[in-house]
């Protein structure tokens, strides 16, 4: 199959600062979404930032994944600085040479992303957004990235959410037209997640907490809780997996109460490690403040654990209600909830086996990504904004905010013309990707690599 000269093929660059080699739920999203797209017939193409030293240029992954890293440094978090228009060079490079018709942004810290949704109408290439996170109204941060957020997404095509709670939090927080904003969950592999062949044993109770160890993840609850739970259960132990600021709390809570010996931390945990580490428990708790969707309470149910959950964001979306507990994120109701959970296993209402079988029907990467395809098209069937609408849009962000959007749309289409006469389009080879079962091959005008 010639990918490239299927009519009915799309031609999609997803774009965002987290990819792998980074570990992460939005890296993980990615990966496999244009994996699965790949698999339906689509060219899909990744650019991230470089991992400096030897990550910078193009790199393949399984099963045909392109990547592009761009040699852009990271600030924090793997995000880069905003580039503006020093990005422009590089994208419109590369959307002519892969002859993208679709691009796909994921995330709202990723400056990359952003830029991702500025720049490609110049190029005729419609855009589509996914909003991974929610975010609050009232705090400075939150004030200042939803505005961010409201002026990058104000002439994007479509939006994806990962959850219903995440569509009302997205929408919120960038005016976008509701009709535009689709809600496609997560998913996960079932066969990478299954129960231990036999049931953990009853007299010993496991709690595995698998997160970053950091403020919204509610790791202060675990702190409080944790101690509370092992003093009123002796038979309970706690695996806790993951790093992040809050780690020094954790250590100091588990020498204050002399919990070596009932509270095991893991530290930094990889991806292909969580599966082996679930499946040790009974019980996986998570403490939240915030989640949009909360994949690692996905992948904790596959693998047969009773889920017990602070109710916030989209948690209550992802599992029916006999497969987890949900509780305020107050010391108290933890406990209370926890206590309860724990009663639940001793009592064998338990079924893990038969809850992994459950999962394993409701949420698959196929599935996924054939209503994100429905997405393309449904976008691809619309007209594109002409220029003088999008800069009329843009100037309704505010008296103060809508000019500067404004100057850097019309600076932005100067600095094209220009890379238009300086770097013609006709000048910059065409790539094909020629797929069979046992390899793929680039095609450019100068020869095969």
């Amino acid at each position: 199959m010639e990918n490239n000269k299927d009519p009915s093929s799309l031609s999609i660059a997803m774009i965002s600062d987290f990819f792998h080699p980074e570990v992460g739920g939005v890296e993980n999203h990615i990966y496999m979404l244009g994996a699965s797209l790949i698999r339906r017939g689509h060219k899909v193409i990744v650019i991230t930032h470089s991992h400096p030293p030897d990550r910078v240029g193009v790199r393949w992954l399984i099963p045909g994944l392109k990547v592009y890293h761009i040699p852009f440094p990271t600030l924090v978090s793997s995000a880069t600085l905003p580039n503006f228009f020093t990005f422009l060079p590089y994208l419109r490079t590369i959307v002519l040479r892969e002859r993208i018709t679709i691009i796909h942004s994921h995330a709202s810290l990723s400056s990359l992303g952003h830029e991702g949704v500025l720049h490609p109408h110049l190029l005729g290439v419609r855009t589509v957004f996914t909003d991974h996170s929610l975010f609050g109204f009232a705090d400075a941060a939150s004030i200042l990235t939803n505005k961010l957020l409201e002026g990058m997404l104000r002439n994007v095509d479509a939006a994806i959410c990962v959850s219903y709670i995440g569509r009302e939090n997205t929408v919120l927080r960038s005016n976008l037209p509701p009709k535009s904003v689709y809600v496609i969950p997560n998913a996960i592999i079932a066969d990478h997640f299954r129960p231990a062949v036999s049931n953990p044993p009853k007299d010993m109770i496991t709690i595995i907490v698998i997160s970053r160890l950091a403020y919204r993840k509610g790791v202060d609850l675990l702190v409080a809780t944790a101690p509370r739970i092992c003093a009123a259960f002796p038979n309970v132990r706690f695996v806790v997996g993951g790093d992040g600021p809050k780690m020094v709390d954790l250590l100091q809570m588990r020498e204050a109460h002399f919990l070596q010996d009932r509270i095991t931390l893991l530290g930094p945990v990889a991806h292909r490690d969580v599966p082996s580490i679930l499946q040790q428990g009974s019980i996986f708790l998570n403490t939240s403040l915030t989640e949009a969707f909360g994949i690692a309470i996905l992948e904790a149910a596959c693998a047969g654990l009773y889920v017990v959950s602070t109710r916030v964001g989209g948690v209550p979306e992802v599992l029916p209600e006999d497969l987890i507990s949900f509780t305020p994120p107050t010391v108290d109701d933890v406990f209370q909830a926890m206590s309860e959970a724990i009663a639940h296993i001793k009592q064998g209402e338990h079924d893990p086996h038969r809850a992994h079988e459950r999962i394993r029907g409701f949420y698959d990467w196929a599935r996924v990504a054939e209503r994100t395809e429905v997405v393309y098209r449904d976008v691809l069937r619309t007209p594109p904004y002409p220029l003088w609408t999008r800069i009329q849009r843009t100037m309704g962000l505010g008296p103060f905010v809508g000019p500067i959007y404004t100057m850097i749309l019309i600076v932005d289409c100067l600095f094209f013309a220009l890379l238009e006469l300086w770097m013609p389009r006709e000048n910059i080879d065409q790539v094909e990707v020629k797929w069979d079962a046992t390899r793929f091959e680039t095609v450019t005008g100068q020869g095969r690599t």
